[in-house]
């Protein structure tokens, strides 16, 4: 008997210390891996902000819809909270929310804005009536880094959460949770009694901490063993942490549906994606919907399962009041109001190219695993307004183009016609907006940095601007057709209209984009000057000095396209393409500040010259079509076809804002429409959907800039009348003309009275 007791003893302190040895086990993987929970905040990327000031073309509509991203809640009354907006026929009040950013902080009040149509009239601090100059809407959050899933989070602490809304989730998965220590015999006798008694599964016997523990460690089978694994890690969990910290793992973690591709988890992102609200402002009714969805989303969805959702719903209620969590009153208040989710929109990235492009730069500062447990705040330079539009445009034009000619569709999405947009700020390379692409979900590459295309004539402001240098505007081109040795071989350029003059001013040549003068300029002045000026612009493709190098015969990437004409709009100075500006941690100081990367590249009055000839292309060129467009007349841009119309281009700036449009296949398909016919109908779309950019001023002529009336044929000063065709053209001070036109000499008095009589007598000549 003795030998069987201790038998028996050492059998069960063999199973005790294996038992030790699986917990110790155990609770080393819970520490690490829920530790790296509790401390793992996902980085949130944000847009720029907002400015608004008098005078601006920013309508009602533009502030509605900007207020809705920013999630702001519309009233009947006047706002009392913040995040609250009222709209009435000429006005808005806005109950502004607090904002931090770095070097600034912004204390959420009461303004008042006041519109005459589509211009605001004026902004009023509420409280002491001051007019404001100009206000500064918070930045929109734009997505996050959370792990390698597509997942939507926000985050939220256990004490932004109200009674309420926990004792709803309590009551629907774990109305013992307080007094249990991993596992609740009483809830698995209970739901084993209600199940068997409807013949159904109605009540599951699993705490919350058994979920967490399935959810983290465990696969979903239904076997013993991982049950006994389940109860196991319960156990220890309960021992290791909080009651209150257990809860706000589950809360922030547990899933509550799916948008489109994109999975709704915790309870934070929940309440905003069903009733567009944040979690502390959830109603006792929205709260009980929500808690009862976590049993099964899909099963009690408030958009596709109503009466199962209100069903639910009032369970939930049922079950809070059973415990005394809610009176009778609040109950039937509660159960007695409808179920009104928000209109349900499928979850998509916003600006998806543009936060790949930013995740490639931000991999220089940080690990991906910093951006999803570190809570970095990261500010950008995207405009959410810009960013909608440029893709809205682009969706537009690509189908206008396929109904106008039905053989660019393609069945098979992945083969279809593309496009790509990227807008700057000329003056500071911020890059407001980035569409890679027609549609991300079919193909995440990036058009706009990854591609290499042929720009064709988009290209040629380059060459005309390293013409200056010996050449003006008004100096004459010859158009006549001339052949060229290539490696060996003939080359012929041809131009794309059928011109008649043989002989053309460097501006029409440009307007025009007649490729003979091009090419016969450059040939002027020299192609390994041209190669050398070009190469200042930092291109990455090597370039060649052959002739066809005049019509932009090789390859560039689009963002580095629009960041050479930069040059042109802002006086010369070529800026670094940026997209961040700012990253915080979670106590707001500042990690790192990206500061604008300029280069002095070429004088002002060269980029102003270039500018003008290129105001000279929208108004008398190839891109004349956007004056049926009703934009303002300060802008300039240049058209550009490759051979067999495999690429459209068009860019086009004010001295605001620079936008670029390439319109092709991926596989050099030809699209059968020039640039101005596919590309540039898409800027003028985009354009006309942000007027608050295009303020209508001009581009400001700088020093060493002259405006003389010239002799078009001979390039020198025209005066009196003597001239028949003069035109008033733009020279570098130093490079303008001083001597009169020799080719019309001035006429004696007796020859003008005979020159008349003939025109008298001959009118017709």
């Amino acid at each position: 008997m003795k030998k069987l007791f201790k038998s028996v003893c050492i059998f069960l302190a063999v199973i005790i210390g294996a038992v030790i040895v699986y917990g110790w086990h155990l609770s080393a993987r819970i520490e690490k891996r829920f530790s790296s929970r509790l401390w793992r905040i996902p980085s949130t990327v944000y847009s720029d902000t907002t400015l608004l000031y008098p005078g601006q073309r920013f309508g009602p509509a533009h502030l509605r819809e900007k207020l809705s991203r920013l999630r702001y809640s519309t009233v009947s009354t006047r706002p009392q909270k913040k995040g609250e907006v009222r709209f009435s026929t000429a006005s808005a009040e806005i109950y502004l929310n607090d904002f931090s950013m770095p070097n600034q902080n912004r204390p959420g009040s009461l303004v008042r804005i006041r519109f005459n149509r589509k211009v605001i009239k004026s902004i009023e601090q509420v409280d002491d009536r001051n007019l404001l100059p100009i206000l500064e809407l918070e930045p929109e959050e734009i997505g996050q880094f959370y792990g390698p899933k597509r997942q939507r989070r926000q985050l939220v602490s256990i004490r932004q959460v109200p009674n309420e809304f926990i004792h709803a989730v309590l009551a629907a998965e774990d109305g013992r949770f307080y007094d249990h220590h991993g596992f609740d015999p009483i809830g698995i006798l209970r739901a084993l009694y209600v199940n068997l008694r409807y013949g159904e599964i109605r009540q599951g016997g699993s705490t919350i901490t058994q979920q967490l523990a399935k959810n983290f460690f465990l696969t979903p089978e239904r076997t013993f063993s991982r049950k006994l694994n389940e109860l196991i890690l319960s156990v220890i969990i309960e021992w290791m942490y909080e009651k209150d910290q257990i809860l706000e793992i589950y809360l922030n973690d547990i899933y509550l549906g799916q948008s489109g591709s994109v999975a709704i988890n915790g309870v934070g992102e929940a309440t905003t994606f069903y009733f567009g609200k944040n979690v502390e402002r959830i109603s006792l009714a929205e709260a009980a919907t929500i808690a009862g969805l976590i049993r099964a989303p899909g099963r009690y969805s408030p958009y596709s399962q109503l009466d199962r959702c209100r069903q639910r719903r009032d369970d939930v209620l049922k079950a809070m009041r059973a415990r005394n969590w809610i009176s009778v009153e609040e109950l039937d208040t509660a159960r007695s109001q409808p179920v009104r989710a928000v209109a349900e929109r499928v979850s998509v990235k916003k600006a998806p190219y543009f936060l790949d492009y930013l995740s490639q730069q931000l991999e220089a500062l940080y690990s991906s695993d910093d951006l999803t447990r570190l809570g970095l705040s990261i500010f950008t330079t995207l405009d959410t307004r810009v960013q909608s539009a440029a893709e809205q445009a682009l969706i537009r034009g690509l189908n206008r183009l396929e109904q106008t000619l039905p053989t660019l569709k393609r069945p098979d999405p992945t083969r279809q016609l593309q496009g790509a947009v990227v807008v700057l700020q000329p003056k500071t390379g911020f890059i407001l907006a980035m569409v890679g692409g027609r549609d991300y979900n079919t193909s995440q590459y990036n058009r706009v940095v990854q591609s290499r295309r042929q720009p064709g004539s988009a290209f040629k402001p380059f060459v005309y601007l390293a013409a200056l240098d010996a050449l003006t505007p008004v100096s004459r081109l010859s158009s006549v057709p001339q052949t060229y040795q290539i490696d060996g071989k003939l080359w012929t350029p041809e131009n794309f209209s059928k011109d008649t003059e043989m002989d053309v001013s460097m501006r029409a040549a440009l307007a025009t984009s007649n490729n003979r003068a091009t090419v016969d300029m450059a040939m002027r002045v020299g192609l390994e000057s041209i190669v050398d000026q070009v190469a200042r612009f930092h291109f990455t493709t090597p370039i060649q000095p052959y002739p066809s190098l005049a019509l932009g015969a090789f390859e560039v990437f689009p963002l580095e396209l629009a960041r050479a004409y930069c040059a042109f709009a802002g006086d010369g100075v070529l800026p670094y393409p940026l997209s961040l500006k700012d990253v915080t941690d979670d106590h707001g100081q500042v990690l790192n500040q990206r500061h604008l990367n300029i280069e002095n590249l070429i004088t002002p009055a060269k980029a102003y010259i270039v500018t003008d000839m290129l105001r000279s292309v929208v108004t008398d060129g190839t891109a004349r079509a956007l004056g049926t467009w009703n934009l303002p007349r300060s802008i300039a841009g240049k058209t550009g076809t490759t051979n067999n119309f495999r690429d459209a281009w068009f860019v086009g700036y004010t001295p605001d804002i620079l936008g670029l449009v390439w319109v092709g296949f991926d596989n050099g398909d030809s699209i059968e429409a020039s640039g101005s016919k596919a590309a540039l109908p898409i800027w003028a779309d985009l354009m006309t959907s942000i007027p608050d950019y295009l303020t209508g001023a001009d581009f400001r002529m700088p020093e060493g800039v002259v405006r003389l009336r010239v002799c078009s044929e001979s390039g020198l000063l025209a005066e009196g009348r003597r001239c028949p065709r003069p035109v008033e053209e733009l020279f570098e001070a130093e490079k303008q003309p001083d001597r009169p036109c020799p080719i019309h000499p001035a006429q004696g008095p007796l020859k003008v009275i005979i020159d008349g009589l003939k025109g008298l007598i001959n009118p017709q000549k």
